[in-house]
């Protein structure tokens, strides 16, 4: 089951806007990362929770998407999450996150794959502007935002050819490609 999960729980970048996700099911997918591993257990992970158009496009204006394509701006009205899930630091708790935020966001993204969505980790983000627009304190370090929705792209996942380009890319029927390095190449030893 947990090999279906992860095979399933790629990067999508377009949705079914239209189709809402609950406050509820945003808090269930918090609540799974509760459970997740932290450094010296100091548990210093805080969110924020957007499932409201009007709080979505707030935050949607302060990422970047899909950076290897670069004649692509983002989902277009339509195509854009359904909801955010904003992943903080509390500095109050500890002042160096290490590896907290990324175990606890992809136990979030495996929990929504089980609920039949998709989602997105964006690293890219005006932290400054995002922090200025939902008035976010200080003391809170914005690390990464998580979108979701119903996926409404299909990823295709290929081994890295022999060129070694990791580069994703869409093809002409927006079929979105990830190449991935054999298992031969990243075992060592």
């Amino acid at each position: 089951m947990i090999t279906k999960l992860v095979r399933n729980n790629r990067s999508y970048r377009r949705f079914y806007q239209e189709v809402p996700i609950a406050l509820e099911t945003l808090k269930e997918l918090v609540d799974l990362s509760r459970y997740c591993a932290s450094a010296a257990n100091l548990q210093p992970l805080k969110y924020i929770l957007s499932c409201e158009p009007e709080k979505n496009a707030l935050i949607f204006a302060h990422l970047g998407w899909a950076g290897y394509l670069k004649d692509w701006a983002g989902p277009p009205e339509g195509e854009r999450p359904s909801a955010y899930i904003i992943v903080l630091g509390d500095t109050t708790i500890a002042r160096s996150f290490g590896c907290d935020h990324g175990i606890a966001s992809q136990t979030i993204l495996l929990g929504a794959v089980e609920k039949g969505l998709g989602g997105c980790m964006v690293g890219s983000v005006k932290r400054k502007e995002l922090r200025q627009a939902l008035s976010i304190p200080g003391h809170l370090e914005i690390l990464l935002v998580i979108a979701l929705g119903k996926p409404k792209e299909t990823v295709v996942i290929e081994t890295v050819g022999s060129d070694g380009d990791i580069k994703y890319w869409r093809d002409s029927q927006g079929v979105h490609h990830v190449p991935k390095r054999s298992l031969e190449e990243v075992i060592v030893g």
